[in-house]
């Protein structure tokens, strides 16, 4: 019984402290996903509480996790993982029967699982809680009371620390689809490159065949299904990624297939859209008018609110529009921030606390020789 407690305790305080650390390491994008499971339940009363929760829910796996490998505060450790595992196994497991949401946000962007698949992960979780429960005799602490307190303390302020920064700033590891290093052309749907699979079913002795091209002779097999896969499985989609101008077109293949370098201002909710860096997004993009540099804004807003939006902040730069307002939450976690490109490829970006100025972008980014004019 010993060893089977130490290995349930080992896999449950390591899974705790990760998905606590992805979640803490992209606090605003778990945030966005405790916004739509109240959504979903109809209590739209907590939303104003969503990034709080998100902070907090992240803190309080890492710690727990910690407290558990160290065996320290044991039984207090064992009540709070007890209550939890109950708590996000009935919620795993109603949003899986009812696909009420089709991504439960576990371990945020880095491992997606479905609500079926994170409610069998919260099943094991709490079979092995069980065990940790039933073994709690076998747990000794790997420290003493003194030192053992002190590392709690010092991993706790670590984890209130973590997401805070990231909050603030942007994430240290990105998962996002919209990540540097992406080629925003190739990852759009209908450009990224896939190989296609066949399925049919022989007329003759009824077996069911997957093909990676079709059949030779197709008159002895009947058509299933089909289905696709990226060639690249590094590539991830960016799904409803438009640039609508206001009579209604979309400009983002224009746009994505610019050569040199280009900005996208992502402000995706123009009422809730930080107005202290405003004026230095105008300076930005006026150097970046007389560089002949591409410099265009992306916004959820109706155009009636964009064009009072840029009255009165007296931007000149232009505003196209996204009808879904995930793909720019995913872009990049601020409001506003900025994109840069180059060769439609993402090369850096910055949360609006960090706004640069467009010579030092010039300085750092522009090589000599590059082409800066679109």
């Amino acid at each position: 019984m010993k060893g089977i407690t130490s290995i349930a305790r080992f896999l449950v305080g390591a899974l705790f402290i990760f998905s606590g650390f992805v979640k803490a390491n992209d606090p605003l994008g778990f945030s966005y996903k405790l916004h739509e499971y109240f959504e979903v339940f109809n209590m739209n009363w907590m939303a104003p509480l969503s990034l709080f929760l998100a902070i907090f829910i992240c803190i309080f796996e890492i710690v727990v996790g910690f407290s558990l490998l160290l065996g320290t505060r044991l039984k207090l450790t064992l009540w709070m993982l007890s209550l939890m595992m109950l708590f996000f196994t009935f919620l795993t497991f109603y949003s899986a029967y009812y696909n009420k949401v089709t991504s439960c946000g576990c371990f945020g962007d880095a491992i997606p699982l479905t609500p079926w698949q994170s409610f069998i992960k919260d099943i094991v979780l709490s079979v092995l809680t069980l065990i940790l429960i039933v073994g709690r005799s076998n747990i000794n602490p790997l420290f003493g009371p003194g030192i053992g307190q002190f590392l709690l303390l010092v991993f706790t302020f670590a984890s209130i620390v973590f997401p805070v920064y990231t909050y603030t700033h942007l994430p240290v590891i990105d998962f996002r689809p919209y990540k540097i290093g992406t080629n925003l052309y190739n990852a759009s749907p209908e450009h990224v490159k896939v190989k296609f699979y066949y399925t049919y079913k022989n007329k003759a002795s009824g077996k069911v065949e997957e093909f990676d091209h079709f059949p030779s002779d197709l008159s002895n097999w009947d058509y299933v299904s089909d289905r696709t896969e990226p060639l690249n499985n590094k590539v991830k989609p960016i799904e409803h990624f438009e640039m609508q101008s206001q009579n209604g077109d979309d400009h983002r293949d224009d746009f994505l297939t610019l050569k040199g370098y280009s900005f996208i201002l992502v402000e995706y909710d123009l009422d809730r859209a930080d107005r202290k860096v405003q004026g230095t997004i105008s300076d930005f993009a006026q150097l970046c008018r007389k560089d002949s540099v591409s410099f265009v804004a992306l916004s959820n807003s109706a155009f009636e609110k964009i064009t009072a939006f840029k009255k009165e902040v007296d931007a000149s730069y232009d505003f196209y529009l996204s009808p879904d307002d995930v793909p720019l939450k995913a872009m990049i976690r601020s409001n506003p921030g900025l994109v840069m490109l180059k060769d439609c490829v993402v090369t850096a970006m910055w949360p609006y606390r960090e706004f640069p100025s467009y010579n030092d972008v010039k300085e750092k980014y522009f090589r000599q020789g590059d082409k800066i004019h679109n």
